[in-house]
């Protein structure tokens, strides 16, 4: 990437401060404009922003957030700098001096050796560095590519093997590890290659449609044109039509590409970026930015088109507004200005003011742009980039949804996007777990048999893990957690829904999403059709072997608006408070208690009915999916039952076992049952099923029944509850002759029991009363 100073830059400034948008550039960026300097190179490979000057190279780290260390430098030498990359370990640099001369210089050592072509028959396009097991450098010429191999003795590099065809130009991304290579009169046919760590994969050879203009005119395909991108693990290639203004998609196979369907185009100049798995399409011309969530299958934009804004630090209110005019006033460049450069997948290159943005997404905005609920949570829900904010935003949706008293049929398809995104989270756990029992069994077990089988096992696995390394590379390690985890919490229903799509799309759709599917079984048979039918990134292959169980597992911060999982928390997935929590956007039952219904009972309490009925709703829900629901929101709807007296619903859910039986059920239910002498009876008979004896006695004796609770506590050999309660209650119905009875109880059963006071005590009170 180089960039040439604007000879007509845009007139058009920031958007002033208030105004609505989707997508921002966070300020403050990378700055580089280091006096001296010529031209900006990105290198993708080690993510470094390169700047030559006249015989040196500035490098500066690209990272998550902005950084504001000074650079590295190195010599490099006087003369033409037309690409500059490092190589992947950091131990040689390789410069593009010409069309015909490549230099690579060591870093350790300054020796230089160079590559050069032959000038009457081919040229140099370009090179790129690999982490391919059988080269190190690939070397693109209009006569075909080079994989060299790098010989640390020599220095120097030795041919490998020379693919010999006509290429006019090339696209790659490190991030796919995928090169296409145009050919053909109209540059329409392509080859393409993936060199990654499990070796090299050959794409069967395809054309792009392109729409004719006229008819002795034949539109060429330019290399801005193609972009080659990464959505949810998977590889697609975008093709700019300018004849018919649309944005093409094609999805790669292992052994075929598909195109997938076309986005309408509105700008003679178009950008493509990838966040968190959003397809932003940036509309140059017309200043706008249009976001697709290409899980969808329809690919309607998801909101309207809106421009892209400069947004300073988190900071709210005037405070705010006063900070985005500062900005405004002082950048001096302007959006979309012809300067702008755009890089896979996020960022974007100002090269006259030496300035490196990082795009972002306001989830926030997203959502408040949209009124279909139950759409934006699932969007939310395929979402990584930040959890904790995401769940927080999820819980504040479903809070409002409730508090406006928006139609049942809204809330339960909300309830069921959220449970459902969690019963996916709590089943791959649980595969999890399961997986690493297995692995403890086998490791304890002494029997040879045993040992080869753990072999055998590892064996297949790491074959399979090779052929999905060898599909497709991408993903790099800051999206390689969030590849995965969209990969797991996909949606049942996009099944179904590709079934509705034309012929030769449905078979490829249908293919992707039977994987998807298999993704979240706990087959290995399933895992592995699924590591080798789809051309996955092949970094999201690697988080299956290696990080799929940490990425799930990391302990996971708590917010100060208290959002993780409580002390009582019941769900099957955590067992105890000592085990790390799970880092995710799902939304556990626990947390909707504590932070939806918990906190709008008070409001709706003066309508309970509806309440109860989201509640109902919430249980549906669960039972389905075979979540255990926070005993607190049983307790809350039996409250609400009593407190409007609908005692018999309150019976039908309870001998139904809608409302699952535990011990807070049951006391509720003897709570609520002091005015109703069936609900009360249930409470006692739930004691009873869940064998809690001990609560049972203590509730006898409390109504009284004291002589009912020595006969349980005899037969169900209860010994907790104090013979003093037995007593007292005895002395209290003033009767002498029970009294007596429970003394000689005690006396016959326990046989210290007359050395205790309490003996003294009552034998005196009984011969007072004979």
């Amino acid at each position: 990437m180089s960039g040439k100073a604007s000879s007509d830059p845009s007139q058009v400034g920031l958007s002033g401060s208030g105004a609505l948008s989707h997508v921002y550039i966070q300020h403050p960026p990378l700055r580089c404009n280091v006096p001296g300097t010529q031209g900006l190179y990105y290198d993708d490979g080690n993510k470094l922003l390169l700047a030559p000057s006249s015989d040196q190279v500035l490098s500066w780290k690209v990272g998550p957030s902005t950084q504001s260390d000074p650079p590295n430098s190195d010599f490099i030498g006087e003369g033409p700098v037309l690409s500059i990359r490092y190589s992947l370990d950091g131990k040689l640099i390789g410069i593009q001096r010409s069309n015909q001369e490549i230099q690579f210089i060591n870093r350790e050592s300054r020796e230089t050796f160079s590559r050069r072509c032959r000038p009457d028959s081919e040229s140099i396009l370009g090179f790129f560095w690999t982490d391919c097991p059988s080269c190190d450098v690939l070397l693109i010429k209009t006569s075909g590519i080079d994989l060299l191999s790098y010989e640390p003795d020599l220095n120097t590099l030795r041919l490998v093997e020379a693919k010999r065809f006509s290429v006019s130009w090339y696209v790659y991304t490190h991030e796919s590890r995928m090169v296409l290579l145009a050919s053909g009169m109209q540059c329409t046919i392509f080859s393409g290659y993936q060199f990654s760590s499990g070796g090299i994969i050959r794409l069967p050879k395809f054309e792009m449609a392109m729409a004719k203009a006229e008819a002795n005119h034949k539109p060429v395909l330019a290399a801005e044109d193609i972009h080659i991108v990464i959505i949810y693990g998977r590889v697609y290639c975008l093709q700019f039509d300018r004849v018919s203004m649309q944005l093409n998609l094609y999805r790669f196979y292992r052994d075929a590409v598909v195109q997938q369907g076309a986005l309408p185009i509105y700008s003679s100049r178009i950008a493509v970026s990838v966040i968190d798995n959003v397809l932003l399409v940036h509309q140059v011309d017309a200043k706008v930015v249009i976001i697709y969530d290409v899980f969808l299958d329809c690919l309607s934009p998801i909101s309207a088109p809106l421009p892209l804004l400069l947004r300073g630090s988190s900071v709210s209110g005037r405070q705010a507004l006063q900070v985005e005019d500062n900005l405004t006033s002082a950048y001096g460049a302007m959006i979309y200005g012809d300067s702008w450069t755009f890089l896979v997948p996020d960022l974007i290159c100002d090269i006259d003011n030496g300035l490196l943005w990082r795009i972002c997404l306001d989830l926030e905005a997203i959502a408040s742009s949209s009124s279909d609920v139950p759409s934006v949570l699932e969007f939310l829900q395929r979402r990584r980039s930040d959890p904790s904010k995401i769940k927080m935003l999820c819980l504040s949706i479903m809070r409002a949804i409730m508090l406006e008293r928006r139609p049942i049929s809204i809330i339960t398809r909300a309830i069921d996007v959220l449970v459902t995104s969690y019963a996916h989270l709590v089943k791959m756990e649980n595969a999890f777990q399961g997986g690493d029992r297995s692995s403890k069994k086998s490791q304890n077990s002494g029997s040879q048999s045993a040992n080869t089988s753990n072999i055998v096992s590892a064996e297949s696995l790491d074959e399979t893990m090779n052929r999905g390394k060898s599909i497709i590379k991408g993903a790099e390690s800051e999206t390689q957690q969030s590849t995965i985890r969209n990969l797991v919490n996909v949606n049942d229903n996009h099944a179904k829904k590709s079934t509705s799509k034309a012929s030769l799309d449905s078979v490829s759709d249908s293919d992707g999403d039977a994987n998807l599917d298999a993704m979240r079984s706990n087959s290995g048979e399933s895992l592995d059709k699924y590591l080798s039918t789809d051309l996955l990134s092949s970094d999201a292959m690697q988080d299956v072997k290696k990080n799929m169980k940490h990425d799930y597992l990391k302990q996971s911060p708590i917010e100060s608006e208290g959002l993780g999982c409580s002390s009582s928390r019941s769900d099957s997935c955590i067992s105890n408070q000592q085990e790390p929590q799970i880092i995710s956007v799902a939304i556990s039952l626990d947390e909707m208690y504590h932070f939806v219904f918990a906190l709008v009972e008070e409001e709706l309490g003066g309508d309970p009915a509806y309440l109860i009925a989201v509640i109902v709703e919430c249980l549906r829900c669960s039972t389905k999916e075979k979540l255990r629901v926070h005993p607190n929101l049983y307790m809350m709807m039996i409250q609400m039952l009593a407190r409007t007296n609908r005692y018999s619903e309150l019976a039908l859910f309870v001998t139904n076992k809608i409302l699952e039986p535990s011990k807070e059920v049951a006391l509720q239910l003897l709570e609520q049952g002091r005015q109703n002498f069936q609900i009360r009876k249930l409470g006692m008979d739930m004691l009873r099923q869940l064998s809690l004896h001990h609560d049972f006695v203590t509730v006898l004796l409390q109504d009284g029944y004291y002589l009912e609770a020595l006969r349980y506590a005899r037969k169900h050999k209860v010994i907790t509850v104090q013979p003093s309660l037995f007593l007292e209650a005895a002395v209290a119905a003033n009767n002498s002759q029970h009294l007596a009875a429970v003394l000689r109880f005690f006396s016959d059963f326990t046989p210290s029991f007359k050395l205790t006071s309490d003996y003294n005590r009552y034998h005196t009170m009984l011969i007072e009363m004979s």
